[in-house]
């Protein structure tokens, strides 16, 4: 999908680029499948800020998006439309089963409407199906996959994103994520075939302050341009450094990458890590 570029009439559209939405065929989402978004940002009831440097920004929709579609196995349905999802960088396609329900699912690069596609333990490899991993060809690009049987798509859902197969040898299967990181994941857990859809979504440049506005994002300004009532960081006489050992949040904690991973009981499925050297 190109990326659409802007004649330099101003500051803010000499850097700006956007999509050009091609693959788009319906603006407006399907009712059923939404529910307004409750903003979290800002302050609270007591008149404190709680949620620093967010706020504003258009309103948006929460589009009920299905990221398990084990309930629909052998069931084939038909893409209705793709269309913008606003809650996330790729696009969504809607899709319409043989028994009549519709629902949501993450779009692949390449479907198109009236492409039919089925989820099932065993089908045809097919670009927006969705099986079992211990039956799809290793070497193939999947996305949306789960980490635990029955639990729902947890991996490789952004744009562009998607997870590769390398083995199926021995008790699991081994994944490779976008990060680098192979994984062992079990078997039985289901993955859909291809990349996920916006894949020049990276590409884009939000060329102005004001776009990000409008995505709810407000300005952030420096610990260390703060006065020492205001942020550990802060005080001093011209431009500092820091001036302390390790960096900390405004409250006075760790900051700036301090590994906050806990769940070590996981690191026995890592076959290879995302921070090893190559």
């Amino acid at each position: 999908m190109p990326v659409k570029s802007y004649k330099p009439t101003t500051p803010g559209v000499r850097q700006m680029t956007r999509d050009t939405f091609e693959e788009i065929t319906k603006t407006s989402p399907e009712k059923n499948l939404t529910y307004i978004k409750k903003e979290q940002a800002g302050r609270n009831n007591t008149g404190r800020l709680t949620v620093r440097h967010r706020g504003g920004g258009h309103k948006k929709r929460i589009r009920i998006v299905d990221f398990k579609a084990i309930d629909k196995a052998g069931i084939p349905a038909k893409v209705s439309s793709v269309e913008y999802d606003p809650n996330r960088t790729a696009y969504i396609m809607l899709l319409t089963y043989a028994d009549g329900e519709k629902r949501y699912q993450v779009a692949p690069n390449g479907i198109k409407v009236d492409d039919e596609i089925i989820t099932k333990a065993k089908c045809k490899v097919k670009v927006g199906n969705r099986m079992s991993l211990k039956n799809i060809p290793v070497g193939y690009a999947i996305y949306n996959v789960e980490l635990q049987p029955g639990k729902g798509g947890q991996l490789a859902k952004t744009a562009g994103g998607s997870a590769k197969l390398v083995s199926l040898e021995g008790a699991k299967a081994q994944v490779q994520l976008p990060s680098g990181e192979i994984r062992l994941i079990e078997k039985k857990c289901f993955a859909s075939i291809g990349t996920v859809s916006n894949a020049d979504h990276s590409n884009i440049k939000i060329g102005k302050a004001g776009r990000n506005r409008w995505l709810g994002k407000r300005p952030q300004v420096r610990g260390k341009a703060m006065n020492p009532v205001d942020h550990p960081h802060g005080g001093g006489e011209g431009r500092n450094s820091i001036g302390m050992k390790a960096p900390k949040t405004p409250w006075g904690l760790p900051a700036l990458g301090v590994k906050t991973r806990k769940r070590k009981s996981t690191d026995k499925f890592i076959v290879k890590s995302r921070h090893s050297k190559k």
